[in-house]
């Protein structure tokens, strides 16, 4: 056992709401010390790099708790529930953000977005064979569909703030390049 190595002692849930939970955990490393941390519960999330062979799809829409009014991102959403396969949800989110269907998947990476504090896991992958299909969120969402040129992925890169999308953008680049 390393000193990095730790034991989860338990902890009590904090607040629930309707997304996301903050739980009060307890950990004992091998020295014995014990810490306490606040952590967000969140049941994970999908990002999807889309693309034929001119564009790459993107939305803009407003995200209100970075007070940014149409911050350029990928299709994405949350999984609906703690442990849902990430593939269907990707594929749900990409018909109902901008209508589109694929008939090729490629799981890109999965990563933590904050894990100083943050549970989440966001899993991105990268779509092609694209064909229309739509479905409807249930949701009213603020959403503008953008055909960006795949000639100018540094552009759309340089063009957002969001992890996911640098992320997905920046994986498909070097997919593309190889």
């Amino acid at each position: 056992m390393s000193e990095r190595d730790f034991t989860a002692l338990g902890g009590d849930q904090i607040w629930q709401g309707r997304i996301i939970g903050v739980r009060e955990e307890r950990f004992r490393y091998p020295d014995g010390e014990e810490v306490s941390r606040e952590i967000v519960t969140h049941p994970g999330a999908v990002g999807v790099v889309a693309h034929d062979e001119g564009h790459v799809y993107l939305i803009r829409q407003p995200r209100e708790a970075v007070g940014e009014p149409d911050l350029l991102e990928i299709p994405a959403g949350r999984l609906d529930k703690p442990g849902e396969d990430a593939l269907p949800a990707a594929q749900r989110e990409l018909a109902e953000e901008i209508g589109l269907a694929a008939s090729e998947w490629e799981h890109l990476r999965t990563f933590y977005p904050s894990v100083g504090c943050n549970r989440e896991t966001v899993h991105v992958y990268r779509a092609t064979g694209l064909s229309e299909r739509h479905a409807d969120s249930g949701e009213h969402e603020r959403i503008e569909i953008v055909a960006w040129p795949l000639a100018d992925l540094d552009g759309a890169i340089d063009a957002t703030k969001d992890a996911k999308t640098i992320i997905g953008l920046m994986l498909l680049r070097e997919r593309l390049r190889a």
